[in-house]
């Protein structure tokens, strides 16, 4: 077997407080000195908090995107969604939503009723990813996946890898993305060690959620984005504390992003024009 490149720290990039409303946020990505990394255009990281009893929920309420997608990590709580494309679903803590916007979507992202009356531990992240020009107006489309849903395999002793997307020797992740995005979430036990592979020129999306682990020599940081450079193949991590992380990696796709609000398109032009069809009614409607 090759000897496996790892990868070598660039920076890291802390999360910034951002909070709407009650509902705690930071968000490392687009943030200072760092406006994206191509593929991955934007990260929410929601709580983690508790709701009291009675509380009025996630404020998400109907509201377009084009150009991109989305991916919601359920990590404590629940969530409901809805869309103009007609998907609905409730998704509780340890699943995934995967949106493709594509040609433009509206949806909600609210708190289920049961979840408003007797609160709550939450904490949920949300990630955009970019398409390429050619399947920025692609059919809207949309996975709801459970716990039981998502793989979960043990690449190393104290290691669990959640699979959502890509492959990983003989598994597969229930997503079959658009670009080929390979994406999981990590956790590690203290002293635990894994190699995670990732391919030489792909872009590698790594988020400590929580704890610290070491990459040669680096400590990565809770609430920090790590930028990594492309020319390694893998990727070996050590945990000091208890650790779970987002861990994706994606093709470059290395064309000009204009962004205004939810839409992410190449062109300013094509902004105007995403604006134009959703007030015309042509993203479907959504009752609140």
């Amino acid at each position: 077997m090759a000897t496996l490149l790892s990868r070598r720290v660039i920076n890291q990039y802390p999360a910034h407080r951002d909070d709407i409303g009650s509902l705690i946020t930071r968000r490392p990505l687009p943030g200072p000195g760092i406006d994206q990394l191509d593929p991955f255009l934007f990260l929410n990281h929601h709580g983690p908090q508790t709701y009291p009893p009675g509380n009025a929920g996630l404020p998400f309420g109907p509201h377009p995107h084009r150009g991109f997608e989305t991916v919601t990590f359920i990590l404590e709580g629940a969530l409901a969604h809805a869309d103009s494309a007609d998907h609905h679903s409730v998704i509780e803590a340890g699943g995934v939503q995967w949106m493709t916007a594509g040609s433009g979507i509206v949806h909600a992202e609210v708190s289920p009723p049961s979840f408003m009356a007797e609160g709550g531990a939450l904490e949920i992240l949300q990630l955009w990813i970019n398409l390429p020009a050619r399947l920025k107006m692609s059919p809207p489309r949309y996975q709801g996946l459970s716990r039981d849903e998502v793989p979960v395999i043990s690449p190393a002793s104290g290691v669990t890898l959640q699979l959502i997307a890509g492959a990983w020797e003989t598994h597969a992740g229930p997503v079959d993305s658009l670009t080929g995005i390979f994406m999981s979430t990590v956790t590690l036990v203290p002293g635990a060690r894994v190699t995670l592979p990732a391919p030489a020129g792909r872009a590698v999306f790594l988020y400590m959620v929580r704890g610290a682990a070491s990459l040669e020599g680096d400590v990565l940081k809770t609430h920090h984005l790590i930028e990594l450079d492309r020319t390694g193949d893998a990727l070996t991590l050590t945990a000091q504390e208890h650790t779970t992380l987002l861990f994706g990696h994606g093709d470059v796709i290395d064309e000009p992003v204009t962004a205004r609000g939810p839409f992410v398109m190449t062109y300013p032009e094509e902004i105007q024009v995403a604006i134009d069809d959703y007030y015309a009614g042509r993203f479907g409607g959504l009752t609140p």
